[in-house]
């Protein structure tokens, strides 16, 4: 995909063209020509950077020998980058944090780790008085293996120019700050991915005083602890909250005090990486920190998605059966099932970007994905006849019907994620990001208004549906639903919505036998789940993850792609299509499949080898 957004055309641009007559330029000059204009400066740009990326290879010849190794570009930097297939946030965070604490392991300089504020990078206290030593071996690592090193604010953030760690000026320039971000650069083949800074490992120099070993910086439990303590090996999850979810069943699952002789002045130096009896990650932590904080969500979240291949003959054939009882030229529109191979890359940004779930399930007509191996552990694929408890009712192409059953899945969790296949995470999000630890779920309401007035046949399902869910919550609570749901993974409860079956049974009911989206439907896991759970306390709005909504057919969605893939500041966004015709789909297909690879190139263990 030729990307006219891209980080490195984006910066030639804005450094070239100054503010305000570049808004005079978007006010009179069209958008293909911005576009052509912004590819020929690619061409100087791409020449630059290949350049720069040429003389930091041969300068540093004998660190970029090895076959896993490369120069990539980040912003208009080149650095050296280690290749590695499978490559993820969560194993670059965890590559950098075994590295410093092997290197602080050899060099026997006490440590621990410490929660930090951020939850894709890692940090380690160290004594003040070992300074020398520890600069001295971070030297060695990063000179072993390319590193780079850079101090870090009082806010966290880390100098966006970060220095090789295998120049010795580097160390010298560094050699009085209070902490330090080690970050090991990485990519996938594709050198698409590129995983640097923001999963770097903080090293902290902390300082005796008044008895209390004090923190240069304050961190998410305490800025000091007593001089002596108590040395025990932690799970990763009482330092992040982005770690796989057999961290969170770790975490009554101690190993218990390592010192062998009780507290200790700092810090036991052990070897590492060390386990647990079930595979748990282990890092040094003094028990102070040790803990299951309040905030911190540890019940098991799954993850469900609904699919359909709409090129299925079969599918096609029964479907045919019963077009006739569509209502709206929507409700039946091919649109809705074209398959572009999203649900591939949304299960690619879930392997990537929500390590800590727990289980996905597949809710399908008896349909499987050809690239889908369906042996891995953690998948399986559910059919409408498992959940349906009125057989009666199938074969359905209602989305409404098949949402309503998604608690009767078998072994579901009580808390899990409903996702439709195109709605991708676009960075790293935490289970606090949907649920909080006391089990309440949030839900993301949409500028989209829902029309005011009574249903109607004119009306396309999703307004059709809110209305009803409108007259609902209106006769139950005396309050007015006003907003739509944006596209969003919906946090939901199996108990809940065991509940709204009860509650609403007459319209739970008629959504369940309409085979098609009807006019009397309610749409329960997009919509009414979230308002009544509101409603009965059990569920908060939030505006927290950024978020952005694609249309295929808008006329600028190739730029909108170009730009979203060149910044990556969303943490969600959907790709939706509800009203283009079969003759579109591979238009639409030649778009979106460039951009979603570039995006998430990384296959996920879903996907059949």
């Amino acid at each position: 995909m030729r990307n006219p957004e891209s980080p490195r055309l984006l910066g030639v641009y804005r450094r070239a063209v100054p503010d305000r007559v570049r808004r005079a330029v978007v006010a009179q000059v069209d958008a293909d020509v911005r576009r052509r204009v912004k590819l020929r400066l690619a061409s100087g740009a791409a020449a630059a950077e290949r350049l720069r990326r040429g003389r930091l290879a041969r300068r540093y010849a004998a660190l970029t020998a090895e076959p896993d190794r490369t120069v990539i570009s980040v912003g208009r930097e080149p650095r050296v980058a280690l290749v590695a297939e499978g490559i993820t946030p969560l194993r670059a965070r965890r590559a950098n944090l075994e590295a410093v604490l092997g290197t602080l392991s050899a060099a026997g300089v006490p440590h621990f780790c410490v929660p930090g504020k951020s939850d894709t990078s890692s940090a380690v206290a160290v004594r003040e008085q070992d300074r020398a030593a520890v600069l001295a071996a971070l030297a060695e690592a990063c000179a072993r293996e390319p590193g780079y090193a850079s101090a870090v604010g009082g806010n966290g953030a880390a100098d966006r120019d970060s220095q090789p760690g295998f120049a010795a000026g580097t160390w010298h320039r560094l050699r009085t700050a209070s902490v330090l971000r080690l970050v090991w650069y990485r990519t996938d083949p594709t050198h698409q991915l590129k995983l640097g800074e923001p999963y770097g490992c903080d090293v902290e120099f902390w300082h005796e005083e008044d008895g209390e070993l004090t923190a240069p910086r304050p961190g998410r439990m305490a800025i000091s602890l007593p001089r002596q303590g108590r040395v025990v090996d932690a799970p990763e999850s009482c330092f992040t909250d982005f770690t796989d979810f057999t961290d969170f069943t770790d975490l009554t699952d101690r190993a218990g005090p390592v010192s062998p002789t009780g507290p200790t002045d700092f810090a036991a130096v052990l070897p590492r990486p060390r386990t647990s009896s079930v595979g748990t990650r282990l890092v040094p932590a003094r028990a102070e920190t040790a803990v299951v904080r309040t905030d911190q969500v540890t019940f098991p979240i799954d993850v469900v998605y609904t699919w359909v291949d709409g090129s299925d003959p079969e599918w096609l054939r029964r479907r045919a059966e019963y077009a006739g009882e569509a209502y709206h030229a929507e409700a039946a529109n091919p649109a809705r099932y074209l398959s572009r191979d999203e649900l591939r890359y949304s299960l690619r940004s879930l392997h990537l970007y929500a390590p800590w779930v727990r289980n996905v399930f597949l809710v399908t007509d008896d349909q499987t994905p050809a690239w889908l191996d369906t042996t891995v552990p953690g998948l399986r694929v559910v059919s409408h006849k498992e959940i349906f408890r009125s057989p009666e009712v199938l074969p359905t192409f209602n989305s409404h019907a098949i949402e309503s059953q998604l608690h009767h899945i078998d072994g579901l969790a009580e808390h899990f994620l409903y996702l439709n296949d195109d709605v991708m995470l676009s960075r790293e999000v935490t289970p606090r990001d949907f649920f909080l630890a006391s089990g309440l779920t949030k839900f993301f309401p949409s500028p989209a208004l829902v029309p005011l007035g009574e249903p109607s046949v004119d009306d396309p399902p999703v307004a059709a549906a809110g209305k009803n869910n409108r007259r609902l919550i209106e006769e139950r609570y005396g309050s007015v639903l006003v907003q739509k749901m944006k596209h969003m993974p919906h946090p939901l409860r199996r108990s809940v919505l065991e509940e709204i079956e009860t509650e609403f049974a007459v319209e739970y009911r008629r959504t369940e036998r309409n085979r098609f989206r009807s006019v009397d439907d309610i749409s329960i896991a997009s919509s009414l789940y979230h308002y009544y759970a509101f409603h009965t306390g059990r569920a908060i709005p939030s505006t927290d993850l950024p978020y952005a909504y694609l249309d295929l057919t808008h006329p600028w969605t190739e730029t909108r792609l170009g730009r979203l893939l060149a910044q990556r500041d969303r943490a969600v966004f959907c790709v939706n299509d509800t009203v283009s015709t079969e003759c579109d789909a591979e238009g639409q297909k030649d778009l979106i499949t460039p951009f979603l690879e570039a995006y998430f190139p990384v296959p996920s263990p879903y996907e059949k080898r």
